[in-house]
């Protein structure tokens, strides 16, 4: 999966998210860990932004940060 936005614009969407949605980004962790178990990662971007109406970039921006710090835990 690439970001169709670089690692500073990743950092600035993640930081802007609890002020844009209400909601800490361990509430969308969660919300992502215990949504349905999609393989695919356009089908979890679609799932929060039908489930909880994110935008496009922000639904993409939590999905890409649950992907890292999933794949942080099975490697740290």
């Amino acid at each position: 999966m690439s970001l169709l936005f670089s690692e500073e614009t990743h950092r600035n969407l993640i930081s802007r998210i609890p002020a844009c949605t209400g909601r800490e980004m361990s509430e969308w962790m969660k919300a992502v860990e215990d949504g349905p178990a999609f393989l695919r990662f356009e089908d979890k971007v679609s799932w929060l932004r039908t489930e909880h109406s994110l935008s496009y970039g922000y639904a993409k921006a939590i999905v890409h940060e649950y992907d890292l710090r999933r794949a942080a835990r099975k490697f740290g």
